[in-house]
Protein backbone atom coordinates (compact mmCIF):
# COMPACT_ATOMS: atom_id res chain seq x y z
CA UNK A 1 0.00 0.00 0.00
CA UNK A 2 3.15 2.33 0.70
CA UNK A 3 3.86 2.20 -2.95
CA UNK A 4 -0.24 2.82 -4.25
CA UNK A 5 0.44 6.02 -1.73
CA UNK A 6 3.82 7.11 -2.79
CA UNK A 7 2.38 6.95 -6.71
CA UNK A 8 -1.03 8.58 -6.09
CA UNK A 9 0.84 11.81 -4.34
CA UNK A 10 3.79 11.38 -7.22
CA UNK A 11 0.29 12.02 -9.88
CA UNK A 12 -0.81 14.76 -8.04
CA UNK A 13 2.22 16.58 -7.94
CA UNK A 14 2.47 15.96 -11.33
CA UNK A 15 -0.53 17.88 -12.04
CA UNK A 16 -3.11 15.06 -13.56
CA UNK A 17 -6.87 15.04 -12.22
CA UNK A 18 -7.18 13.77 -8.72
CA UNK A 19 -9.78 11.27 -10.15
CA UNK A 20 -7.18 9.84 -12.75
CA UNK A 21 -4.66 9.51 -10.28
CA UNK A 22 -7.09 7.47 -7.18
CA UNK A 23 -8.21 5.06 -10.21
CA UNK A 24 -4.54 4.57 -11.55
CA UNK A 25 -2.90 3.71 -8.55
CA UNK A 26 -5.86 2.30 -6.66
CA UNK A 27 -5.27 0.23 -9.79
CA UNK A 28 -1.43 -0.35 -9.04
CA UNK A 29 -2.39 -1.99 -5.85
CA UNK A 30 -4.25 -4.96 -8.09
CA UNK A 31 -1.27 -4.95 -9.73
CA UNK A 32 0.85 -5.92 -6.67
CA UNK A 33 -1.90 -8.85 -5.30
CA UNK A 34 -1.40 -12.13 -7.71
CA UNK A 35 -4.05 -13.66 -5.69
CA UNK A 36 -6.76 -10.93 -6.93
CA UNK A 37 -7.83 -11.60 -10.51
CA UNK A 38 -7.38 -8.34 -12.53
CA UNK A 39 -11.22 -8.14 -13.30
CA UNK A 40 -11.91 -6.98 -9.59
CA UNK A 41 -11.19 -3.18 -10.10
CA UNK A 42 -13.35 -3.04 -12.82
CA UNK A 43 -16.25 -5.08 -11.07
CA UNK A 44 -15.60 -2.70 -8.07
CA UNK A 45 -15.71 0.92 -10.26
CA UNK A 46 -19.07 0.09 -11.24
CA UNK A 47 -20.37 -1.76 -7.88
CA UNK A 48 -19.06 1.79 -6.16
CA UNK A 49 -22.06 3.42 -7.40
CA UNK A 50 -24.53 0.98 -6.63
CA UNK A 51 -25.51 2.10 -2.99
CA UNK A 52 -28.82 3.42 -2.83
CA UNK A 53 -28.08 5.76 -0.36
CA UNK A 54 -25.92 7.56 -2.55
CA UNK A 55 -29.05 8.69 -4.74
CA UNK A 56 -29.14 11.42 -2.01
CA UNK A 57 -26.26 13.52 -3.97
CA UNK A 58 -27.42 13.67 -7.44
CA UNK A 59 -30.86 14.99 -6.26
CA UNK A 60 -29.99 17.28 -3.48
CA UNK A 61 -26.96 18.55 -6.15
CA UNK A 62 -29.85 18.95 -8.18
CA UNK A 63 -32.63 20.53 -5.99
CA UNK A 64 -29.83 23.06 -4.47
CA UNK A 65 -28.93 24.45 -8.49
CA UNK A 66 -32.89 24.35 -8.91
CA UNK A 67 -32.94 26.72 -5.56
CA UNK A 68 -30.86 28.94 -6.93
CA UNK A 69 -32.41 29.44 -10.36
CA UNK A 70 -35.82 30.54 -8.51
CA UNK A 71 -34.73 33.99 -7.15
CA UNK A 72 -34.45 32.81 -4.05
CA UNK A 73 -30.63 34.03 -3.58
CA UNK A 74 -31.54 38.09 -4.61
CA UNK A 75 -34.19 37.30 -1.48
CA UNK A 76 -32.02 35.87 1.02
CA UNK A 77 -29.54 38.39 0.32
CA UNK A 78 -31.83 41.14 1.03
CA UNK A 79 -32.87 39.48 4.19
CA UNK A 80 -29.17 39.20 5.27
CA UNK A 81 -28.52 42.91 4.24
CA UNK A 82 -31.88 43.95 6.63
CA UNK A 83 -30.65 42.18 9.40
CA UNK A 84 -26.85 42.99 9.46
CA UNK A 85 -26.95 46.73 8.05
CA UNK A 86 -26.20 48.59 11.42
CA UNK A 87 -23.06 46.30 12.22
CA UNK A 88 -19.80 47.29 11.46
CA UNK A 89 -18.16 46.16 8.26
CA UNK A 90 -22.02 45.89 6.99
CA UNK A 91 -21.48 44.25 3.57
CA UNK A 92 -18.97 41.73 5.03
CA UNK A 93 -21.51 40.44 8.01
CA UNK A 94 -24.17 40.56 5.40
CA UNK A 95 -21.87 37.76 3.32
CA UNK A 96 -21.67 35.89 6.87
CA UNK A 97 -25.58 35.27 7.37
CA UNK A 98 -25.94 34.99 3.75
CA UNK A 99 -24.21 31.72 3.82
CA UNK A 100 -26.20 31.00 6.91
CA UNK A 101 -29.06 31.03 5.40
CA UNK A 102 -27.73 29.63 1.73
CA UNK A 103 -26.65 26.82 3.87
CA UNK A 104 -30.03 24.66 2.68
CA UNK A 105 -29.80 25.93 -1.25
CA UNK A 106 -25.98 25.05 -2.11
CA UNK A 107 -24.55 22.81 -0.27
CA UNK A 108 -21.13 23.60 -0.93
CA UNK A 109 -18.53 25.99 -0.19
CA UNK A 110 -17.17 26.16 -3.21
CA UNK A 111 -20.57 26.98 -5.33
CA UNK A 112 -21.40 29.50 -2.28
CA UNK A 113 -17.94 31.66 -1.93
CA UNK A 114 -17.72 31.76 -5.95
CA UNK A 115 -22.20 33.25 -6.01
CA UNK A 116 -21.15 35.58 -3.33
CA UNK A 117 -17.94 37.11 -4.28
CA UNK A 118 -19.78 37.96 -7.42
CA UNK A 119 -23.44 39.15 -5.88
CA UNK A 120 -21.58 40.91 -3.01
CA UNK A 121 -17.81 41.08 -4.19
CA UNK A 122 -18.47 44.26 -6.32
CA UNK A 123 -20.15 46.25 -3.99
CA UNK A 124 -17.46 45.82 -1.17
CA UNK A 125 -14.68 47.07 -3.46
CA UNK A 126 -16.82 50.46 -4.43
CA UNK A 127 -17.47 50.75 -0.67
CA UNK A 128 -13.44 50.75 -0.11
CA UNK A 129 -13.20 47.00 1.05
CA UNK A 130 -9.78 45.40 0.15
CA UNK A 131 -10.37 43.14 -2.65
CA UNK A 132 -8.36 40.85 -0.71
CA UNK A 133 -10.34 40.93 2.37
CA UNK A 134 -13.40 40.33 0.73
CA UNK A 135 -12.08 37.23 -1.16
CA UNK A 136 -11.78 36.27 2.36
CA UNK A 137 -15.03 36.99 3.82
CA UNK A 138 -16.69 35.07 1.03
CA UNK A 139 -14.29 32.48 1.06
CA UNK A 140 -14.73 31.34 4.68
CA UNK A 141 -18.23 32.49 5.23
CA UNK A 142 -19.09 29.71 3.17
CA UNK A 143 -17.97 27.09 5.23
CA UNK A 144 -20.93 27.63 7.34
CA UNK A 145 -22.89 26.07 4.49
CA UNK A 146 -21.18 22.45 5.34
CA UNK A 147 -22.83 22.28 8.38
CA UNK A 148 -26.17 23.41 7.69
CA UNK A 149 -28.37 20.74 6.02
CA UNK A 150 -28.35 19.57 3.48
CA UNK A 151 -24.39 19.59 3.12
CA UNK A 152 -23.11 17.21 0.56
CA UNK A 153 -20.27 16.36 2.80
CA UNK A 154 -22.10 15.22 5.95
CA UNK A 155 -24.19 12.85 3.22
CA UNK A 156 -21.01 11.44 1.83
CA UNK A 157 -19.72 10.60 5.41
CA UNK A 158 -23.12 9.15 6.15
CA UNK A 159 -23.33 7.03 2.55
CA UNK A 160 -19.68 5.11 3.37
CA UNK A 161 -19.44 5.10 7.12
CA UNK A 162 -23.11 3.76 7.52
CA UNK A 163 -24.05 6.71 9.65
CA UNK A 164 -27.42 8.47 10.28
CA UNK A 165 -27.68 11.27 7.54
CA UNK A 166 -30.86 12.77 9.52
CA UNK A 167 -28.44 12.49 12.70
CA UNK A 168 -25.10 14.41 10.83
CA UNK A 169 -27.81 17.17 9.41
CA UNK A 170 -29.32 17.74 12.70
CA UNK A 171 -25.49 17.91 14.14
CA UNK A 172 -24.16 20.50 12.07
CA UNK A 173 -27.27 23.21 12.97
CA UNK A 174 -25.55 24.20 16.55
CA UNK A 175 -21.84 24.44 14.74
CA UNK A 176 -23.37 26.02 11.96
CA UNK A 177 -24.56 29.08 13.88
CA UNK A 178 -21.86 28.66 16.29
CA UNK A 179 -19.46 29.46 13.05
CA UNK A 180 -21.67 32.38 12.11
CA UNK A 181 -21.37 34.06 15.46
CA UNK A 182 -17.46 33.37 15.68
CA UNK A 183 -17.05 35.00 11.83
CA UNK A 184 -19.57 37.88 12.75
CA UNK A 185 -17.41 38.45 15.78
CA UNK A 186 -13.80 38.68 13.76
CA UNK A 187 -15.88 40.61 10.98
CA UNK A 188 -16.92 43.52 13.53
CA UNK A 189 -12.98 43.11 14.97
CA UNK A 190 -10.89 43.69 11.45
CA UNK A 191 -13.60 45.89 10.31
CA UNK A 192 -13.29 48.16 13.44
CA UNK A 193 -9.59 48.32 13.17
CA UNK A 194 -10.07 49.29 9.04
CA UNK A 195 -12.67 51.23 9.38
CA UNK A 196 -15.30 49.59 7.09
CA UNK A 197 -18.38 51.58 8.43
CA UNK A 198 -22.42 49.80 8.46
CA UNK A 199 -24.47 50.10 5.44
CA UNK A 200 -27.33 51.86 7.88
CA UNK A 201 -27.11 54.13 10.92
CA UNK A 202 -29.54 52.60 12.77
CA UNK A 203 -31.28 48.57 13.44
CA UNK A 204 -33.66 47.78 10.97
CA UNK A 205 -36.79 48.02 12.06
CA UNK A 206 -39.49 45.17 12.72
CA UNK A 207 -41.71 46.42 9.48
CA UNK A 208 -38.64 45.96 7.30
CA UNK A 209 -37.56 42.74 9.04
CA UNK A 210 -40.82 40.67 8.62
CA UNK A 211 -41.52 41.09 5.13
CA UNK A 212 -37.87 40.42 4.03
CA UNK A 213 -38.12 37.62 6.36
CA UNK A 214 -41.91 36.15 4.96
CA UNK A 215 -39.66 37.10 1.53
CA UNK A 216 -37.38 34.35 2.02
CA UNK A 217 -39.37 31.39 3.99
CA UNK A 218 -39.19 28.91 1.19
CA UNK A 219 -34.81 28.49 1.66
CA UNK A 220 -35.27 28.88 5.41
CA UNK A 221 -37.79 26.37 5.73
CA UNK A 222 -36.19 24.01 3.97
CA UNK A 223 -33.82 22.45 6.32
CA UNK A 224 -36.54 22.58 8.77
CA UNK A 225 -38.38 20.64 6.21
CA UNK A 226 -36.00 18.05 5.40
CA UNK A 227 -35.39 17.54 9.17
CA UNK A 228 -38.59 17.26 10.55
CA UNK A 229 -39.63 14.56 7.37
CA UNK A 230 -36.43 12.35 8.67
CA UNK A 231 -37.16 12.47 12.29
CA UNK A 232 -40.76 10.96 11.91
CA UNK A 233 -39.78 8.28 9.31
CA UNK A 234 -41.70 10.06 6.25
CA UNK A 235 -38.12 9.97 4.32
CA UNK A 236 -35.39 8.13 3.85
CA UNK A 237 -32.51 10.33 2.99
CA UNK A 238 -32.24 9.23 -0.73
CA UNK A 239 -36.45 10.01 -0.45
CA UNK A 240 -35.37 12.86 0.89
CA UNK A 241 -33.38 14.26 -1.94
CA UNK A 242 -36.29 13.45 -4.38
CA UNK A 243 -38.39 15.45 -1.76
CA UNK A 244 -35.89 18.33 -1.85
CA UNK A 245 -35.96 18.76 -5.84
CA UNK A 246 -39.96 18.02 -6.19
CA UNK A 247 -39.81 20.93 -3.56
CA UNK A 248 -37.10 23.38 -5.63
CA UNK A 249 -39.53 23.12 -8.75
CA UNK A 250 -42.89 24.00 -6.41
CA UNK A 251 -41.19 27.18 -5.02
CA UNK A 252 -39.62 28.38 -8.45
CA UNK A 253 -43.31 27.26 -10.24
CA UNK A 254 -45.66 28.31 -7.96
CA UNK A 255 -44.05 30.51 -5.03
CA UNK A 256 -41.58 32.71 -6.80
CA UNK A 257 -42.71 32.05 -10.43
CA UNK A 258 -39.28 32.90 -11.79
CA UNK A 259 -38.37 29.02 -12.40
CA UNK A 260 -38.02 29.15 -16.46
CA UNK A 261 -37.17 26.67 -18.76
CA UNK A 262 -34.28 28.37 -20.08
CA UNK A 263 -33.60 28.51 -16.10
CA UNK A 264 -34.42 24.93 -15.39
CA UNK A 265 -32.14 23.66 -18.55
CA UNK A 266 -29.27 25.60 -16.59
CA UNK A 267 -29.86 24.29 -13.65
CA UNK A 268 -29.83 20.27 -15.22
CA UNK A 269 -26.46 20.57 -16.56
CA UNK A 270 -24.36 22.53 -14.24
CA UNK A 271 -26.03 19.35 -11.53
CA UNK A 272 -24.86 16.67 -14.58
CA UNK A 273 -21.17 18.50 -14.30
CA UNK A 274 -21.46 17.98 -10.38
CA UNK A 275 -22.72 14.96 -9.99
CA UNK A 276 -20.31 13.88 -13.20
CA UNK A 277 -17.51 15.04 -10.98
CA UNK A 278 -18.66 13.19 -7.77
CA UNK A 279 -19.95 10.22 -8.80
CA UNK A 280 -16.54 9.35 -10.63
CA UNK A 281 -14.34 9.99 -7.73
CA UNK A 282 -16.51 8.13 -5.62
CA UNK A 283 -16.38 5.26 -8.59
CA UNK A 284 -12.89 5.24 -8.75
CA UNK A 285 -11.84 5.62 -4.72
CA UNK A 286 -13.81 2.57 -3.95
CA UNK A 287 -10.42 0.63 -5.41
CA UNK A 288 -8.62 2.52 -3.11
CA UNK A 289 -11.20 1.81 0.07
CA UNK A 290 -10.40 -2.39 -1.01
CA UNK A 291 -6.60 -1.98 -0.82
CA UNK A 292 -7.42 0.37 2.77
CA UNK A 293 -9.72 -3.32 4.08
CA UNK A 294 -7.25 -5.69 2.29
CA UNK A 295 -4.61 -4.24 4.11
CA UNK A 296 -6.38 -3.82 7.27
CA UNK A 297 -4.87 -0.38 7.64
CA UNK A 298 -8.12 0.56 10.49
CA UNK A 299 -7.45 -2.09 12.77
CA UNK A 300 -3.12 -1.20 12.16
CA UNK A 301 -3.65 2.56 12.50
CA UNK A 302 -6.29 2.20 15.72
CA UNK A 303 -3.03 0.32 17.60
CA UNK A 304 -0.59 2.80 16.33
CA UNK A 305 -2.51 5.57 17.78
CA UNK A 306 -3.67 3.62 21.43
CA UNK A 307 0.05 3.15 21.67
CA UNK A 308 0.10 7.49 22.24
CA UNK A 309 -2.59 7.98 24.13
CA UNK A 310 -5.93 5.87 25.55
CA UNK A 311 -7.19 9.19 25.65
CA UNK A 312 -10.05 9.44 23.11
CA UNK A 313 -9.11 13.62 23.09
CA UNK A 314 -6.37 13.41 22.05
CA UNK A 315 -6.20 10.92 19.85
CA UNK A 316 -9.39 12.75 17.96
CA UNK A 317 -7.06 15.68 18.61
CA UNK A 318 -4.33 14.29 16.00
CA UNK A 319 -6.17 12.87 13.63
CA UNK A 320 -7.99 16.36 13.44
CA UNK A 321 -5.02 17.89 12.70
CA UNK A 322 -3.99 15.34 10.40
CA UNK A 323 -6.80 16.55 8.63
CA UNK A 324 -6.45 19.97 8.22
CA UNK A 325 -3.29 19.69 7.22
CA UNK A 326 -3.88 16.99 4.49
CA UNK A 327 -6.54 19.54 3.51
CA UNK A 328 -4.75 22.03 2.55
CA UNK A 329 -3.13 19.63 -0.31
CA UNK A 330 -6.08 17.58 -1.22
CA UNK A 331 -9.52 18.44 -1.99
CA UNK A 332 -12.06 18.19 1.12
CA UNK A 333 -14.68 15.81 -0.95
CA UNK A 334 -11.29 13.27 -1.82
CA UNK A 335 -10.58 13.49 1.59
CA UNK A 336 -14.06 11.99 2.71
CA UNK A 337 -14.19 9.25 0.44
CA UNK A 338 -10.66 8.05 0.86
CA UNK A 339 -10.62 8.17 4.75
CA UNK A 340 -13.80 7.58 5.86
CA UNK A 341 -13.84 4.11 5.28
CA UNK A 342 -10.56 3.83 7.40
CA UNK A 343 -11.43 6.39 10.68
CA UNK A 344 -15.37 5.59 11.43
CA UNK A 345 -13.87 2.25 12.74
CA UNK A 346 -10.93 3.69 14.29
CA UNK A 347 -13.30 6.26 15.95
CA UNK A 348 -15.59 3.30 17.20
CA UNK A 349 -12.54 1.85 18.53
CA UNK A 350 -11.72 3.98 21.04
CA UNK A 351 -16.04 5.49 22.19
CA UNK A 352 -16.09 8.11 19.94
CA UNK A 353 -19.67 8.79 18.57
CA UNK A 354 -19.68 8.56 15.17
CA UNK A 355 -21.72 11.53 14.65
CA UNK A 356 -19.78 13.69 16.89
CA UNK A 357 -16.90 12.82 14.33
CA UNK A 358 -18.33 13.11 11.16
CA UNK A 359 -19.63 16.59 11.62
CA UNK A 360 -15.88 17.75 12.46
CA UNK A 361 -14.24 15.76 10.11
CA UNK A 362 -16.27 17.30 7.13
CA UNK A 363 -15.91 21.09 8.73
CA UNK A 364 -11.95 20.35 9.55
CA UNK A 365 -11.57 19.20 5.60
CA UNK A 366 -13.57 21.76 4.47
CA UNK A 367 -11.58 24.22 5.73
CA UNK A 368 -8.32 23.03 3.46
CA UNK A 369 -10.21 24.52 0.88
CA UNK A 370 -9.60 28.07 1.68
CA UNK A 371 -5.36 27.47 2.57
CA UNK A 372 -2.99 27.38 0.42
CA UNK A 373 -1.39 25.37 -1.39
CA UNK A 374 -4.59 23.85 -3.28
CA UNK A 375 -7.32 25.30 -1.55
CA UNK A 376 -9.97 25.28 -4.64
CA UNK A 377 -12.57 28.25 -2.90
CA UNK A 378 -9.43 30.03 -2.34
CA UNK A 379 -8.69 30.16 -5.87
CA UNK A 380 -11.76 31.04 -6.57
CA UNK A 381 -12.62 33.65 -4.73
CA UNK A 382 -9.01 35.69 -5.55
CA UNK A 383 -9.70 35.13 -8.84
CA UNK A 384 -13.13 36.58 -9.15
CA UNK A 385 -12.09 39.42 -6.76
CA UNK A 386 -8.46 39.34 -8.62
CA UNK A 387 -6.49 39.59 -5.54
CA UNK A 388 -2.93 38.43 -5.03
CA UNK A 389 -2.03 34.61 -2.70
CA UNK A 390 -0.25 37.00 -0.78
CA UNK A 391 -2.58 39.43 0.32
CA UNK A 392 -5.29 36.78 0.67
CA UNK A 393 -3.14 34.63 3.41
CA UNK A 394 -1.98 38.24 5.16
CA UNK A 395 -5.66 38.85 5.24
CA UNK A 396 -7.37 35.43 6.54
CA UNK A 397 -6.04 35.00 9.96
CA UNK A 398 -8.34 36.26 12.06
CA UNK A 399 -10.50 34.08 10.10
CA UNK A 400 -8.70 31.10 10.21
CA UNK A 401 -8.13 31.44 14.03
CA UNK A 402 -11.80 31.74 14.41
CA UNK A 403 -12.56 28.58 12.68
CA UNK A 404 -9.49 26.60 14.81
CA UNK A 405 -11.69 27.53 17.75
CA UNK A 406 -15.14 26.14 16.44
CA UNK A 407 -13.30 23.19 16.01
CA UNK A 408 -11.16 22.58 19.39
CA UNK A 409 -14.56 23.84 21.09
CA UNK A 410 -16.53 20.97 19.19
CA UNK A 411 -13.45 18.38 20.01
CA UNK A 412 -14.00 19.61 24.09
CA UNK A 413 -17.59 20.10 24.19
CA UNK A 414 -19.08 16.90 21.99
CA UNK A 415 -23.09 18.11 22.67
CA UNK A 416 -21.92 21.03 20.48
CA UNK A 417 -22.65 18.91 17.76
CA UNK A 418 -24.90 15.89 19.63
CA UNK A 419 -27.36 18.16 21.87
CA UNK A 420 -29.80 18.57 18.63
CA UNK A 421 -29.29 15.30 17.24
CA UNK A 422 -30.29 13.66 20.80
CA UNK A 423 -32.88 15.45 21.10
CA UNK A 424 -34.58 15.16 18.17
CA UNK A 425 -34.18 11.37 17.61
CA UNK A 426 -33.44 9.87 20.94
Amino acid sequence: MLLVLIVFFALLLLGMPVAFAIGISGFLFFVQQPELPLTMPVQLILSGTQSFSLLAIPLFIFAGNLLNNTGITSRLVKFASVLTGHMRGGLAQTSVVLSTLMGGVTGSAIADSSMEARILGPAMTKRGYARAYSAVVHGFSALITIAIPPGIGLVLYGSIGEVSIGRLFAGGIVPGLLMMTLLMIAVSITSGKKGYLPEREKRASYKEIIPAFFSSIWAIFFPILLLVALRFGLLIPSEAGAFAAVYALAVGLLAYRELTWKKFVSAIRYTLMDVGMIMFLIALSSLFSYGITWEMIPQTLSQLLLGISENPYVITGIILLFLLLLGMFIDSTVIILLLTSILVPVMSNIGVDLVHFGVMMVITCATGLLTPPVGLAMYSVCSIMRCSLEDYVREAWPFLIATIILIVLMLLFPQIILFIPNLIFG
